[in-house]
């Protein structure tokens, strides 16, 4: 019996997310880590929602002092922890709204494509706990700007031609990402907003580009299996003649600090 996939559930989807999602862009992460006022490897970093760690790693290579990665889907955590086997990352079951860590114990939180999964007056104030005074929660999205890329906009307009009324959670240019900022800045919890962005170009093989759409649960889930695959079909039919895909992404990111 096949179980029915939910809302921000990626049970089945964590090899494709771990294979084909992209990185976030470089320079992002450069200047998030410049807000922190201390240098690299005096920071402890906690990434919340990590997924398959794809973010988490990033982080660690910027050579912090210790990075935990707190994931509540087991898929997912399993798969992260299969891709940091080479580092020190360590990683635990929690949520954004109980990462059951303990009070004071991070300089940096993250919520990497994955905070409008969470509740946000809960995990900004369980955020408030895990940070010392001074610390800083940082939520990000990597979506693609399409709009450079004409076959990519092609294969846009075709799904919403097949579910009109799609409304995307997870893409980062919608839902939450709007208001954010003024959320943020209502918070009793942080302060001091600042929101960063910055462009990127990765170079995706066709299997590549179609894995990335196959780890997508919001879609999965409004447009239901059969018009899913009908439009994973019409994607591959479109790049199978391609070798590479040039896809620009947006990583997006705001940044606030612990209220004291």
């Amino acid at each position: 019996m096949t179980t029915k996939l939910k809302a921000g559930d990626f049970t089945g989807l964590a090899n494709d997310y771990s294979e084909h999602r992209p990185d976030y862009c470089p320079s992002v992460l450069n200047a998030l880590l410049g807000l922190l006022c201390k240098p690299n490897s005096e920071v402890d970093f906690v990434d919340v929602g990590a997924g398959t760690g794809i973010w988490t790693r990033m982080v660690y290579e910027a050579g912090v002092r210790s990075v935990i990665a707190v994931e509540p889907n087991q898929d997912m955590r399993n798969n992260g922890i299969l891709d940091s086997h080479h580092t020190s990352v360590h990683w635990f079951a929690g949520s954004a709204e109980s990462t059951g860590l303990p009070s004071g114990s991070a300089d940096w939180l993250s919520m990497a494509s994955s905070f409008h999964w969470a509740n946000f007056h809960t995990a900004t104030q369980e955020f408030h706990r895990v940070l010392r005074p001074g610390g800083r929660f940082t939520a990000l999205w990597n979506p693609r700007l399409i709009e450079v890329n004409s076959l990519l906009v092609e294969i846009e307009a075709h799904m919403y031609s097949l579910c009109p009324n799609i409304k995307r959670v997870s893409s980062g240019r919608s839902g939450i990402t709007e208001t954010l900022k003024e959320q943020l800045l209502a918070s009793p919890y942080f302060e001091d907003v600042v929101y960063m962005e910055g462009r990127h170009i990765i170079e995706m093989t066709p299997e590549r580009y179609l894995g990335a759409w196959r780890s997508v649960n919001d879609l999965r889930v409004q447009m239901g299996p059969e018009k899913f695959n009908t439009f994973l079909e019409f994607v591959e039919m479109r790049i199978a003649s391609l070798k590479v895909i040039e896809a620009t992404y947006l990583t997006r990111a705001w940044s606030a600090r612990r209220k004291d």
